[in-house]
């Protein structure tokens, strides 16, 4: 499965440069996009998937539900503000492709903005995510593919000003989980090239911008 990869940042090649030719089967986003983009990217790219989560610079996507085709907040219709047919993995574990994504969005907090989470809110987010993927796994066998996420792990390729710290929590949900990958934006290299990182065997990359990258589905997970 080849996928792009997106976030944070827009790649202006990308709205003349795709298109149903490029041999990309899924789009993942790690936030702070606007969603019109993404719906360009998956309508250019022939109508493949969309799995995302929000960042703290999107608006907020909490307590939706669809029924009926229509989608529902609080019991009444609403317009959802979302990309058209994107998937929301945040808080979620969804298989898509041939891939078991599990995904966490949101930064943390510093104002009072959507998307933003303390320490301790992202880490009962994360432990209720953990929960739903050993669920998934103990009826399936299969393990988590891809951990999506807006803000990295703490000390893995984050900063030190406040917005900009990253989640401690997301150590010890790798250590369970064992992904793959961890997928996640919010961090803008500034034009530099920032190094890919590991946490035992899972790669964390900072995908701001685009990447393309070749993804393994597992079908059991010991």
């Amino acid at each position: 499965m080849r996928a792009l990869v997106v976030a944070d940042e827009v790649d202006e090649r990308l709205w003349a440069g795709i298109g149903p030719g490029c041999d990309v089967g899924l789009v993942l986003a790690a936030g702070d996009l606007p969603f019109d983009y993404l719906e360009y990217l998956t309508d250019a790219l022939g109508g493949v998937p969309c799995v995302f989560v929000p960042g703290n610079h999107d608006p907020d996507l909490s307590g939706f539900t669809r029924h009926g085709g229509l989608f529902l907040r609080a019991g009444f219709p609403q317009a959802w503000p979302g990309p058209a047919g994107g998937i929301n993995a945040d808080g979620r574990v969804v298989d898509v492709c041939g891939l078991r994504i599990a995904g966490l969005g949101g930064s943390v907090r510093y104002n009072d903005g959507p998307n933003q989470w303390t320490q301790a809110q992202q880490a009962r987010r994360a432990r209720r995510l953990v929960r739903q993927a050993a669920r998934r796994r103990r009826r399936d066998g299969r393990g988590v593919d891809v951990l999506l996420t807006h803000a990295p792990p703490r000390g893995v390729g984050d900063r030190e000003d406040p917005p900009h710290r990253g989640f401690d929590c997301l150590h010890p949900t790798v250590e369970r989980m064992r992904p793959d990958w961890l997928l996640h934006g919010h961090i803008h290299p500034y034009g530099e090239h920032p190094r890919e990182h590991r946490m035992g065997e899972t790669r964390v990359r900072n995908v701001v911008g685009k990447h393309l990258i070749e993804f393994t589905a597992h079908e059991v997970r010991t």
